[in-house]
């Protein structure tokens, strides 16, 4: 069985971070491990506290993950401040990880800060250039890049942009757009545009990090970046279909769609 590590905050509510992401990597067959580098209050219609894990817990835990249960392919979530994106970089370069898929998480989609504005510098020196593919959306490549997308044409630019300090895939994902939802990759200097319907449908609580699991999880499969990220969007757009609808403000995803539909 592939093992597949997430390293991200957890969300108390099920619908983002550690909890999609142990739903996801289940409902692709594999066997998910996590290391926790927060805990979150939060439901559907916001985060209303955070409390940090100290890089001094966040190293033990993947310690006790890499001399173990090496995993084969590792999701980085949520990682909030500077220390603990110094830790988890250090770690993964003493166990030699490989096959990384980084969602650089910095605003939740209710809107909350979920990244210490000192803590972005560090996450581009030091994480970004370990990972294999990065998963930003819209807004997360406007800090990254430092200027605004509003077209396909300004994702184009922010892609080139981004390409110049990593020589990794880099995944930007379009839903924040007004009149496209079409994600871009580059990958080994080929821009590629994946078309994506549009779907009726507001509950969207978890999407970058069910996205970035699953992946992880193809990447486990031993397939290549552009082929985990099309399987990765047709289970994301089977979840998103499923129309499950809970609580107040923005809800989860239907994980569990494929098992339920079998």
């Amino acid at each position: 069985m592939k093992k597949v590590l997430s390293i991200a905050g957890s969300d108390c509510s099920g619908g983002a971070g550690i909890q999609a992401d142990i739903k996801t990597i289940t409902m692709h067959n594999m066997y998910a491990m996590t290391v926790i580098t927060a805990l979150t209050a939060q439901n559907t219609t916001g985060v209303s506290g955070v409390l940090e894990v100290t890089p001094k817990f966040v190293a033990n835990q993947m310690d006790m993950v890499f001399t173990d249960i090496v995993p084969d392919t590792i999701k980085i979530g949520m990682v909030s401040n500077e220390d603990i994106i110094a830790v988890i970089s250090e770690k993964l370069i003493e166990y030699k990880a490989k096959n990384i898929v980084l969602d650089p998480v910095m605003v939740s989609t209710s809107g909350s800060k979920l990244l210490e504005d000192g803590a972005v510098n560090k996450l581009v020196t030091d994480l970004i250039p370990l990972a294999t593919v990065i998963t930003p959306n819209i807004p997360e490549a406007e800090i990254l890049t430092g200027f605004s997308i509003k077209t396909k044409e300004d994702m184009e630019k922010a892609v080139i942009k981004l390409s110049k300090n990593y020589s990794g895939a880099i995944l930007i994902k379009g839903g924040h757009l007004d009149d496209s939802s079409d994600d871009l990759l580059l990958a080994e200097d080929k821009i590629h545009w994946f078309p994506q319907i549009n779907i009726d449908n507001p509950n969207t609580h978890g999407t970058g990090c069910t996205l970035s699991s699953a992946i992880a999880c193809n990447l486990a499969a031993d397939k290549n970046i552009k082929e985990s990220i099309e399987i990765a969007k047709a289970y994301i757009t089977g979840a998103l279909k499923a129309n499950l609808n809970l609580g107040k403000g923005s809800g989860p995803l239907n994980h569990c769609w494929n098992f339920i539909s079998k």
